[in-house]
């Protein structure tokens, strides 16, 4: 076997995130009361050299090894989800519903490797076609693939794991060359079903978009995409379903999921509860400024006013001690990272190898979106971590395994990276 070409850009960013994310984990467990935050930075310096030498591991494999270990992990992935669904509703505890395995005093998420395995397994049937999709009969197998995991997590119930499944599927069928059109058209339902909660004027106004853009596809002379007349008939009745269900299923939903919705669009219809986390979140942040209150200063932090503040809520800790520099910092490195994934996946040797790279930059990129979203208010709470920040044993480990493929992947590339070998 050749010598591997580490990209070290990519492994520097996930060093400098890692080191910024322990450091904020320590923050955030610098309180003045006792708090489960503290010492939690400890643990999270394990894991992450856990992770830097699993990476290691995965690395120094070739990218053939991946392809041949794809079905058999994506399979194995998919017990450990429905063993853990199992377990949860057996135990009832929050814990288990959260989506954990225990073994002996370990604990661990499926769901995060079944992100990875996910983004194999459709590599691996999205590169075997000699063509890119074209119409909604050829999406089956990739809508299957990103189904049979996605029911298991929502039935958890986990839906910004899910969320990030979806962004998964759309990512790669768009990278794997299906046109903007048919994307456009699969994700209409779910289109109709958000806008109908918005009322009758705005699901309307979609439906009218919608048929005008299945009629303008369809008398194109050349088009990439032109829907077939059962095709079109079909979005169009799904659409109208999802319109009508839309109240229904509202009525179905129990009063704290209807809350959690509501208190999106304004928090302050249950400040004391659905709307806590989203006030205490915008409060810190906002009241960091330009330069932040200092590193272990936050007071919104310090009184364990912000909830979840080692987790899915670091990132208004560092928006409330580091201010609108330390933000900025935070986020240039995620880009600088999801931009050197980019380049790795442009220049992969094969279909299933730019595939995958693109695949695991859309998993890290709808979780920053999804995290740093909700601590502003943007988008609704979802309890879902932040890359390399949050605490969390089995985010960590599966982070710095992408890490690793994504070397691998960049050492087989076309031309040499620039990197160091190993």
């Amino acid at each position: 076997m050749r010598r591997a070409i580490a990209d070290y850009p990519l492994v520097l960013f996930g060093l400098l995130l890692s080191a910024f994310g322990i450091a904020m984990v320590y923050s955030a467990g610098e309180t003045d009361m006792p708090t489960v935050a503290r010492g939690a930075w400890e643990k999270q310096i394990v894991w992450t050299m856990l992770g830097v030498v699993a990476a290691f591991g995965v690395s120094r494999m070739s990218v053939r090894i991946y392809e041949w270990l794809t079905t058999p992990a994506y399979v194995a992935t998919l017990v450990l989800l429905a063993v853990t669904l199992v377990l949860g509703r057996g135990a009832g505890t929050a814990a288990s519903q959260a989506g954990w395995i225990g073994f002996g005093g370990l604990r661990i998420q499926p769901a995060e490797f079944a992100k990875i395995t996910v983004v194999l397994m459709l590599a691996q049937v999205l590169a075997a076609r000699k063509d890119a999709p074209k119409s909604l009969v050829d999406l089956w197998k990739p809508a299957v693939i990103v189904g049979i995991p996605w029911v298991l997590i929502m039935l958890q119930p986990d839906l910004g794991t899910g969320i990030v499944f979806i962004g998964i599927l759309f990512a790669m069928l768009y990278w794997s060359g299906v046109p903007w059109p048919l994307l456009v058209l699969v994700a209409s339902p779910v289109v109709s079903l958000i806008l109908a909660g918005f009322g009758p004027r705005a699901w309307g106004t979609w439906f009218f978009l919608l048929i005008a853009l299945i009629l303008w596809l369809g008398a194109r002379r050349s088009s990439s995409y032109k829907p077939y007349l059962m095709e079109s008939v079909v979005l169009g009745v799904v659409n109208l379903l999802m319109g009508v269900a839309a109240p229904i299923l509202w009525g179905k939903l129990k009063p704290y999921q209807q809350n959690r919705l509501l208190v999106f669009l304004d928090p302050n219809l249950d400040p004391r509860a659905s709307g806590y986390h989203v006030i205490q979140s915008t409060v810190a942040i906002g009241s960091g400024g330009w330069t932040g209150k200092g590193f272990t200063l936050g007071s919104q932090k310090r009184l364990a006013f912000l909830p979840a503040q080692h987790t899915d809520f670091i990132f208004a800790v560092v928006g409330e001690e580091l201010g609108f520099i330390g933000v900025t910092l935070a986020l240039s490195l995620f880009l600088a990272l999801f931009l050197r994934i980019v380049r790795v996946a442009g220049r992969a040797n094969d279909s299933y190898s730019s595939l995958v790279t693109f695949g695991l930059l859309a998993s890290w990129f709808v979780h920053v979106a999804e995290n740093v979203g909700m601590t502003l208010n943007l988008m609704p709470i979802t309890g879902i971590p932040l890359p390399f920040f949050s605490y969390g044993g089995s985010f960590m480990l599966a982070s710095w395994i992408t890490i690793g493929i994504l070397v691998r992947v960049a050492s087989e590339g076309r031309g040499r990276p620039d990197g160091l070998a190993i």
